[in-house]
């Protein structure tokens, strides 16, 4: 086990060698500082686990040391030496997060009983660590996130094929990860080491998608100044990744149909058939079947894609990553941001777990990166989510609160599950006991009529 290292932090002589001596024969490595400014020189240059700080130091104050480790060494429990008569300085400590305060004179057993509680709170916050990052990589496939039974049946179906290069049909509501999905697909594949290309067919006017796919040969129409590689071509020893596969015209689905089956196309203007062997992913937000039927889509393209398929969830059905997906992007845009925020609150959680997300996952990261900006602590609360906002603009349009509209919400429920906790807890996508708090706090019962709680 490696050894806890203490660095003593205090101005008077006598009783930083009396800490180290004391600390010294309990088998602690410690280091010693006279000041403030010493203090932070040596933890640029070594990590140490715990801090004795005093209060009252001069120049740098105790609890200028104090901010700057917590900003900087969040790992690293401080424990702030005070006098009698600075307890309320030490309590401020605390509020600054600050372990705990060693009131002068030192008992030597007391300070022995407060560095043992220290060591093995650290040694339970590895420990809880170290869980949490085994379920994280259990709920996590490349580049997506969730432990919920539809994620991980989607992780397995990827992990199924990944040694052929199958085409592979992706439905699911914008935002849901699609895209995530395609390139995942591609990364536990046998043409990895190929490119991943893709073309967005949704966003490609129709008159432009031949040339974009196929590319064209210099002088094929007037703006045609050079030669160009289309998609296909580049996608070859690849992946094609035919994003929103749904938008694309009757005319261009014949096209892109011939290429699938023969693996050859001609550039726009061109004479030479070009080969290209690529594997195929596709993806839609749009009910084929329904378009089929419309006559908008063909039955023949869509079977040469439909080979193994899949539909993304929605995150309103998988509320129960929520939490996970929430501290990823917590994480991801506090290093893009360079921001310090270290959680989201219960509330906030629980406003999170309530929203219905129509825009998914793209959504929630958004609205996690807002909160991440605008929040003024190191904890995000209601306040400083974009969805509790809206909230409140709906809620002032008519003439109601916030809490009435949660209110209401949640007695609909109650009332269209029967008044089942365990089912509304689900629908709901909070825990039983948070459904239980929100009932006692808005004093319903079973009395209650739908949408009784607005007027």
């Amino acid at each position: 086990m490696e050894q806890t290292k203490i660095l003593v932090i205090d101005d008077e002589l006598v009783i930083r060698e009396s800490l180290a001596g004391w600390l010294e024969r309990d088998g602690y490595f410690v280091g010693k500082a006279a000041n403030g400014e010493e203090a932070l020189s040596i933890l640029k240059a070594e990590r140490f686990d715990i801090l004795l700080l005093d209060i009252q130091l001069g120049g740098m104050s105790g609890m200028e040391v104090l901010e700057h480790v917590k900003e900087h060494y969040p790992d690293t429990d401080v424990i702030m030496i005070t006098a009698f008569g600075s307890i309320p300085s030490a309590v401020k400590a605390m509020k600054c997060h600050a372990f705990d305060y060693l009131l002068k004179p030192f008992d030597p057993d007391e300070l022995g009983v407060l560095i043992q509680k220290v060591v093995e709170h650290q040694a339970q916050k590895s420990e809880n660590q170290f869980l949490k990052q085994e379920v994280e990589e259990r709920s996590r496939f490349e580049s997506m996130i969730g432990q919920s039974v539809a994620m991980q049946e989607i992780f397995q179906l990827i992990e199924d094929i990944r040694d052929t290069e199958t085409t592979v049909l992706i439905a699911g509501e914008t935002g849901t990860g699609k895209g995530l999905a395609a390139k995942a697909i591609h990364t536990n594949s046998p043409v990895c080491e190929g490119p991943f290309v893709g073309v967005n067919c949704g966003a490609i006017p129709n008159h432009l998608m031949e040339s974009e796919l196929f590319g064209y040969q210099k002088g094929a129409f007037t703006d045609a100044k050079e030669t160009r590689k289309g998609r296909l071509e580049m996608a070859n020893g690849g992946t094609l990744f035919l994003d929103e596969i749904g938008e694309i015209s009757m005319r261009m689905q014949i096209d892109l149909l011939q290429v699938l089956e023969d693996k050859l196309f001609y550039k726009v203007g061109g004479t030479q058939p070009i080969s290209a062997d690529f594997r195929v992913i596709a993806a839609t937000h749009a009910d084929l079947g329904k378009a089929i039927k419309e006559k908008k889509f063909r039955e023949d393209l869509f079977y040469r894609l439909n080979v193994i398929s899949f539909s993304m969830p929605p995150l309103r059905e998988r509320k129960e990553d929520i939490p996970l997906l929430a501290d990823h992007f917590l994480m991801k845009f506090n290093r893009e941001i360079n921001r310090g925020v270290e959680k989201i609150s219960r509330e906030a959680m629980d406003e999170l777990m309530l929203h219905e997300w129509p825009g998914n996952v793209r959504e929630l990261s958004n609205a996690i990166e807002r909160a991440v900006v605008v929040c003024r602590t190191r904890i995000i609360t209601p306040e400083d989510l974009p969805i509790v906002k809206h909230l409140e603009e709906e809620s002032k349009k008519r003439h109601t609160s916030l809490s009435d509209v949660e209110k209401q919400h949640i007695n609909n429920i109650l009332n269209q599950a029967g008044w089942n906790i365990s089912k509304s807890a689900e629908i709901l996508g909070i825990d039983r006991s948070t459904l239980y708090n929100k009932i006692k706090r808005y004093e319903l019962t079973k009395n209650d009529e739908p949408g009784s709680g607005c007027d």
